[in-house]
């Protein structure tokens, strides 16, 4: 389905590194392109890699203020934290290191980039798996997130032209950065699933979030129960994305794929598994060619087991952006690399071997609690965007 996909990808991306002990490891993109490349997915027909180049600091001021901007520079050399502590840098969750600024520039170089090529139809895809980090705010670091790539990516976009973007986020997380950033603008319309917010970080994301003033109707969220698996999920998904995208007609879609829904993952409580993840990112490939010419901007994310799935996930995604999926067992030289990298014992089959059947959304079940989830988000949303809850 796909004749041309640019991947933007550099080592020094692993660069963006909290440091030892930190959830957020770049070993998981190392592993993921890895596995990608000993699978070929990387030498597939009309796929380019290419390394990128950091955003500047007018591209950042799209969304991101001056002053915090100076901020994040200055930290690495701000022995007392005096200065990160009002923008939520040196934190647990955002300690500072060395050259972070350039690191997180970079990142978000790398998904305006993506969105320029396909803006501008130099790749029908392009993919930036360093980037996702959703949860940064115009002034303010948070969730292991500096710079906020996936808004700056949209709002140059906007910026070019485009009159209606449509990001989806199915991150385990509420992608609440981004939802702030355009909360307000009717050409960006923001749809999440993620673990609901009574439960996880940053406990926001609640369907009754639907944007404001002229954008009333743009904020989209399913806020999902934990142990929500695969067929939930799926049955989620499917009751409300590709209704709310229709209605919308979006020029560009842009996804962030954060794989932390997986059952394995340390920071949540979601049930799904790879097999569940590969039929999500299928389902979002589909709608970007029924919708959007093919015009599709991929974002990594959240995910925190990062042997067992991160490089699974993404590797799976990566073969959908190019063409066919993987089946199969995974080549020993990965399994091997990935042990002695990580210390931790390697999978050795691509998918999870789940069924990802699920039924259609029907009016739902009150006595379901994800059915009760659905339906709140159809109810708050769906009359906003002309549909039918």
């Amino acid at each position: 389905m796909s004749n041309s996909v640019l991947v933007l990808w550099d080592d020094v991306l692993a660069s963006y590194d909290f440091g030892r002990g930190h959830p957020l490891r770049p070993l998981r993109l190392e592993l993921t392109m890895a596995l990608a490349r000993d699978l070929g997915v990387l030498d597939r027909p009309g796929v380019t890699v290419r390394k990128p180049s950091s955003s500047g600091q007018d591209t950042l001021e799209l969304v991101h203020d001056r002053d915090y901007i100076e901020a994040v520079k200055r930290a690495p050399d701000d022995l007392l934290g005096r200065l990160g502590s009002r923008y939520g840098l040196g934190s647990g969750d955002n300690p500072v290191f060395p050259r972070m600024h350039e690191a997180a520039a970079l990142v978000t170089g790398a998904s305006v980039e993506a969105a320029k090529a396909v803006w501008e139809g130099a790749a029908q895809h392009a993919v930036n798996l360093a980037g996702g980090l959703h949860h940064a705010m115009p002034a303010r670091a948070s969730g292991f997130c500096v710079y906020d790539d996936p808004a700056v990516a949209i709002a140059w976009l906007l910026q070019a032209g485009a009159t209606r973007v449509a990001y989806v986020d199915v991150d385990v997380h509420h992608g609440d950065g981004v939802q702030m950033a355009f909360y307000g603008d009717p050409r960006v319309l923001t749809v999440s699933l993620h673990e609901s917010g009574s439960y996880l970080f940053p406990g926001t994301g609640f369907p009754e979030e639907t944007g404001e003033g002229e954008a009333e109707g743009t904020s989209v969220n399913v806020a999902l129960p934990p142990g929500t698996d695969d067929a939930g999920w799926l049955r989620a998904f499917d009751a409300v994305v590709p209704d709310v995208l229709r209605a919308f007609g979006p020029q560009v879609l842009v996804t962030q794929l954060g794989c932390d829904t997986h059952t394995l993952d340390p920071l949540a409580h979601l049930a799904l598994s790879v097999d569940g993840q590969r039929a999500t990112y299928a389902l979002l490939h589909a709608l970007a060619h029924e919708l959007t010419g093919g015009r599709w901007v991929v974002l990594g994310g959240g995910g925190y087991e990062i042997v067992h799935v991160v490089p699974r996930a993404w590797t799976h995604a990566l073969a959908e952006v190019t063409g066919d999926a993987l089946e199969g067992g995974i080549p020993e030289d990965w399994q091997e690399l990935a042990r002695s990298r990580s210390g931790e014992y390697a999978p050795t089959q691509l998918l999870d071997g789940k069924v990802t059947t699920y039924d259609k959304w029907d009016g739902g079940d009150p006595h379901d609690a994800v059915d009760r989830a659905i339906a709140a988000t159809r109810k708050s949303v769906f009359p906003l965007l002309g549909l039918s809850a």
